[in-house]
């Protein structure tokens, strides 16, 4: 079964347009070493939970919107391969990140069920 690394981070609202940039180099960037399947979502309908929530989970502000990730890949191994090809690759170095790091939720997760109406 396939294998997901899934992210959600909280991007200024006056930085999206730099934050689309750089997602549109990284889906290149993620494709081109063999992801599978490279997706970027920008909260809509993500409200602030009393006790739990996205926005909850990485301290988002007022002046901030959620943004929800996930990149597919064959399997673990294929995984690990295309992130050490990602990590070297020279378009993503030196980059501005335009989100803080240190409150972005990360993780590597085995697919338990898939379904698709895709095209």
């Amino acid at each position: 079964m396939s294998y997901v690394d899934g992210f959600v981070l909280a991007v200024p609202k006056d930085k999206i347009e730099a934050y689309k940039a750089l997602a549109r180099t990284a889906c290149a960037v993620w494709m081109g070493h063999g992801a599978l399947d490279y997706v970027e979502c920008i909260g809509d309908d993500v409200p602030y939970g009393t006790l739990t929530s996205f926005p909850r989970a990485v301290m988002a502000s007022e002046d901030e919107v959620v943004v929800f990730s996930w990149v597919v890949y064959r399997n673990r191994e294929s995984r690990d391969a295309v992130n050490a090809k990602v990590m070297a690759d020279p378009r993503l170095k030196g980059s501005d990140m335009p989100f803080d790091g240190k409150r972005m939720i990360y993780g590597g997760f085995a697919t338990l069920l898939r379904a698709s109406d895709r095209d």
